[in-house]
């Protein structure tokens, strides 16, 4: 099926001259980009459609709020486009643009400021990834690593696969989500996945489900031919105000993820990122979202961890008592965080970690 795609508000039929006009301003500080696909996924008659919140701006992006690096990602960067946080992870940015491009993205930075983070020669990140040998798993992501051609994709693949303690390669995507018709179409992706994803060297796609909506016949054929040429699936995606910030919605949404054979992996605090502020729900209303979401699902469904990617590591909301809430890291950048859980007094206007101040414990476990 041809995919035709769009890169101004002005080109979605659906939207009133008076929407597009609106929106302009919003346009000309955080990009957009859609197909027509996932326009069509949208019930333009319901103003509170969740795949329209998803790709559709509105006039609340302008709101002043938090950073365009809220992670702190430069900090870790070891090459121009290669980050290195964990020991045995490295995160590779090989494209800067996607399949669409999300209002509540977390590197919206890479959108703006086009190409300077992300290079086109990889010999340098190569060089890093080779010469660091407790690098066992490289995570490509950008931008969406499908939107390149196979060709592209293919020569940093087999070029990693050919260093010998890269053992994971994950590949991370909305792709199956924004376009499935890009795995569908193109039989040379599934065999390049087929020769680079081994018996004891696996690649991964990391997919962004955000709603059960997105879950269309289309994607799920999609995402079984990915299994199928041999890759491992799991999925990610942020609590977001007003498209799954309810049990049922994401209940639902991890419960057919599980059924399609996609591992339900995180669930993120989403990020004080500049525009987002409007999709921002409070960590400890998201954690009883959470918790009631995952309560009656199967133990398949509910390996699903909610974290906070936060500059020092991933941090995991982990529990929540009548006057306190209990931290964990779940990956942490410095020795001295790992393993490390903390007790702060409850607050519940707070949005990230920062902004719990009352520490009333910590220890090492």
């Amino acid at each position: 099926m041809k995919v035709r795609y769009y890169t101004s508000v002005t080109q979605v039929e659906q939207l009133s001259p008076e929407e597009k006009e609106k929106l302009k301003r919003v346009e000309e500080r955080f990009r957009f980009r859609a197909n027509s696909y996932y326009l069509g996924l949208i019930n333009w008659s319901d103003p509170d459609d969740p795949i329209r919140k998803i790709i559709i701006p509105e006039e609340d992006e302008l709101e002043e709020w938090g950073s365009l690096d809220a992670s702190s990602e430069r900090s870790y960067t070891v090459a121009k486009g290669l980050q290195h946080k964990y020991p045995d992870t490295a995160l590779f940015l090989v494209n800067d643009v996607c399949g669409g491009f999300c209002r509540f993205c977390f590197r919206k930075r890479l959108f703006i400021n086009v190409g300077a983070e992300v290079i086109r020669d990889i010999t340098p990140q190569l060089d890093y990834i080779r010469s660091h040998k407790e690098i066992t798993n490289v995570l490509l992501t950008g931008g969406d690593p499908l939107l390149l051609s196979t060709e592209k994709l293919e020569k940093i693949i087999g070029s990693l696969r050919e260093i010998d303690h890269v053992h994971i390669i994950r590949i991370g995507s909305k792709i199956p989500a924004f376009n499935p018709y890009r795995i569908i179409d193109d039989p040379e992706l599934l065999r390049m996945i087929r020769k680079y994803s081994t018996k004891e060297k696996k690649i991964y796609v990391m997919t962004q489900f955000n709603h059960s909506k997105e879950l269309t016949e289309e994607a799920i054929e999609a995402v079984n031919l990915l299994k199928d040429a041999g890759a491992v699936l799991c999925n990610q995606t942020p609590l977001l105000r007003g498209i799954n910030d309810s049990p049922e919605t994401l209940g639902e949404l991890l419960d057919r993820l599980s059924f399609v054979g996609v591992t339900p992996y995180y669930v993120f605090q989403n990020r004080p990122v500049s525009g987002n502020r409007k999709f921002a729900v409070p960590i400890e209303k998201g954690y009883e979202i959470f918790t009631k979401a995952i309560s009656n699902l199967s133990g398949v469904a509910k390996r699903v961890r909610y974290v906070m990617s936060h500059r020092t590591g991933k941090i995991e909301i982990a529990a929540l008592t009548k006057n306190f809430i209990v931290f964990k890291y779940h990956r942490a950048h410095d020795e001295e965080n790992r393993r490390k859980v903390m007790v702060y007094r409850r607050n519940p206007n707070a949005l990230w970690f920062d902004d719990y101040t009352e520490l009333i414990e910590e220890c090492t476990v």
